[in-house]
């Protein structure tokens, strides 16, 4: 990532049940270095979006780049780059969004102190509540993670043992969650502040969901048990 105002980019190591906040005005690429599957989910807050309710990508550079509508004449004099060096920087890249880097390519080292600063691994945290053939819930805030407050967010990690049940959870601050489903399967329901149930449903490992503001909702895990990830739109 290169943050705002930085003039260097920070490379950063990640691994299973790493969280890492992403800024506004960051700029990242995400590389998968090893040989097996790697999955990223992005959760965050769009409602100032472009189009709210989607992330909105400014893209520098490729097909949807920012760089590739300005003239090779603007770039060039706005890098002082050759004409030849700015035509590469804006137009080399194909693809968007998800590509595929040629054989040999060389990348850069991670950065072990940043890593540390800028990566949360909630898998390894001590878990806040651990109830013995239940499961355990693992509270991640700027407290913990000082990082964390500069997105404004806070998240949750829940890990369901067979047919346990997570007590009925809601926010009182008007804070929204976003559920993702790691692993396993359960029931979940969403109850509305009038007492009618908004939702009802079974869900399983790669569905998300969403409990609106002052809106309750509580999880019942199947014979596999459940684990999954809230992000919740507020510090604490």
């Amino acid at each position: 990532m290169v943050f705002p105002e930085a003039s260097e980019e920070v490379v950063l190591k990640l691994k299973e049940g790493d969280i890492i906040p992403v800024p506004s005005g960051a700029v990242s690429w995400w590389y998968n270095d090893g040989d097996s599957e790697l999955v990223i989910v992005f959760l965050g807050e769009t409602s100032k979006a472009y189009v709210p309710g989607e992330f909105t990508y400014f893209l520098l550079t490729g097909t949807q780049g920012i760089l590739g509508g300005f003239s090779t004449e603007f770039n060039s004099r706005a890098y002082n780059i050759s004409n030849e060096e700015a035509e590469k920087l804006a137009k080399s890249q194909t693809g968007v969004l998800l590509i595929k880097l040629p054989e040999g390519q060389k990348m850069p080292h991670p950065c072990k102190n940043s890593t540390d600063k800028l990566v949360y691994n909630i898998d390894a945290a001590l878990p806040d509540i651990h109830v013995q053939n239940a499961g355990l819930l693992t509270a991640l805030t700027a407290k913990k993670f000082p990082f964390l407050g500069e997105v404004g967010l806070s998240a949750t990690l829940v890990k369901l043992d067979a047919n346990a049940m997570s007590s009925p959870v809601y926010a009182a601050d008007s804070s929204v969650q976003v559920i993702y489903v790691a692993k396993g399967s359960g029931r979940i329901q969403v109850v509305g502040i009038n007492g009618e149930r908004a939702l009802d449903t079974k869900v399983k490992a790669g569905h998300l969901y969403v409990v609106p503001r002052f809106f309750v909702a509580s999880t019942i895990a199947d014979g596999e048990g459940m684990e999954y990830f809230s992000l919740i739109t507020a510090t604490q």
